[in-house]
């Protein structure tokens, strides 16, 4: 089992505006915090996860190269939170470079509520 599938990530239909990449995540029990809210490292593990896809596919497309970018920084705000329900990550390059690729991430809740901003940074292997 890949932590894609251990974390419950879906890729649903084609990607956010034609490039980067998109995944869901039905919130379940364990997804949660004492509180009831999402912990923090599912959106995290989210972002993480959808960015370095991200990277690897604009990476390709830009210089013709398969490789895998490794994320060597990432920053994270969180914004809000929420209880259950259904939570989806969009992630798109900003800066796709030989050497250093930054994608921006967005991690949305209910309603389309911004739950965090995720920005990472990437090395191909």
């Amino acid at each position: 089992m890949t932590f894609d599938e251990y974390i419950g990530l879906e890729y649903p239909g084609p990607d956010f505006a034609g490039e980067g990449m998109t995944a869901e995540i039905d919130i379940q029990a364990h997804h949660c915090n004492p509180t009831g809210n999402i912990n923090g490292g599912v959106l995290i593990s989210l972002a993480d996860n959808i960015a370095t896809g991200a990277a690897g596919r604009a990476y390709q497309t830009k210089f013709g190269e398969e490789r895998f970018m490794v994320g060597v920084d990432l920053h994270a705000v969180m914004l809000s939170n929420q209880q259950g329900g259904r939570i989806r990550g969009q992630a798109l390059p900003v800066r796709v470079g030989r050497r250093i690729t930054v994608v921006r991430t967005v991690v949305l809740g209910e309603g389309d509520k911004k739950l965090a901003e995720i920005t990472t940074t990437h090395v191909p292997a």
